[in-house]
């Protein structure tokens, strides 16, 4: 599904480059039409399509856009992704927005990709973090779909994740789990990330909905796993990149949630060609 605040995206992205106006397009003959070639210089996974759509809209309704390639398809280097045609000012004030949306969430899509295929095999699944770039949340979050994770909460309002601060603000797993019971809205899922076994043994005892296994040694893991035997899911987190996810999948852990999906992010390497 795509994000409900696109429009609101594409139209802060927008006035923050164009400002008062684009000096250098007014260069040309507003009569201009141009044709633009979008390229991949790498191998990828293809997202954004809708942003780069609406940001060209804004700038004109007679531009026209032809994908020559799926959002979310794998794409390899030199591969024409989407052609375009339409008034060369437009096209111009557009480029560079429409351009860093497109890298950005290919990018993202990108490296979730890499991360579900070192879990092939394995029932686990993949979830993102709020560690996103500031405005762009509910767009890394699709990105991470495309690329075949699961978003974990959205925000502070959907889920009540308790951890090592809320824990020492509280005095207690068990006092934090308490208030959480006390505020929380029907059916909202209250989480609790713990450090070690002990710390298990007492969110266990004190009723959480779901386990969050911060930097577990993978013998705890396994360990954690056979006590819980099931009866709520566990998350595993911390230190975990592609070298390594299979091994922490492999202690029946029914979550991964990696914070580098969408923080340590290297765009895609995408150009758009005038012809």
């Amino acid at each position: 599904m795509i994000p409900a605040d696109l429009s609101l995206s594409v139209q802060q992205a927008l006035a923050e480059d164009i400002g008062s106006g684009d000096l250098t397009a007014a260069l040309i003959p507003a009569a201009t039409q141009l044709r633009a070639q979008i390229l991949s210089r790498e191998a990828g996974i293809l997202c954004g399509q809708a942003y780069a759509e609406a940001t060209f809209a804004a700038l004109s309704s007679t531009i026209q856009m032809h994908w020559h390639s799926a959002e979310g398809a794998s794409v390899a280097p030199d591969q024409v992704l989407c052609t375009l045609e339409g008034p060369a000012r437009a096209l111009l004030t557009g480029e560079r927005t429409a351009l860093n949306f497109l890298q950005t969430l290919s990018g993202t899509a990108t490296q979730v990709r890499a991360y579900v295929d070192a879990l092939s095999g394995h029932k686990t699944r993949l979830l993102d973090t709020r560690k996103t770039i500031p405005g762009l949340r509910q767009a890394q979050k699709y990105a991470v779909r495309i690329g075949g994770g699961h978003n974990h909460r959205l925000g502070l309002y959907d889920g009540i994740l308790i951890k090592e601060n809320h824990i020492a603000a509280c005095g207690s797993i068990t006092a934090a789990l308490q208030a959480a019971r006390q505020i929380a809205p029907v059916l909202t899922r209250i989480e609790v990330e713990v450090e070690n076994l002990l710390q298990l043994e007492e969110a266990l005892t004190a009723g959480t909905d779901m386990v969050l296994l911060d930097n577990f040694p993978l013998e705890d893991l396994r360990h954690a796993v056979q006590r819980v035997a099931g009866r709520l899911p566990l998350e595993a987190s911390g230190n975990i990149g592609v070298h390594n996810i299979a091994a922490v999948a492999a202690t029946g852990v029914d979550f991964i949630s990696v914070g580098s999906l969408t923080r340590n992010l290297r765009s895609l390497d995408l150009s758009l060609r005038y012809r």
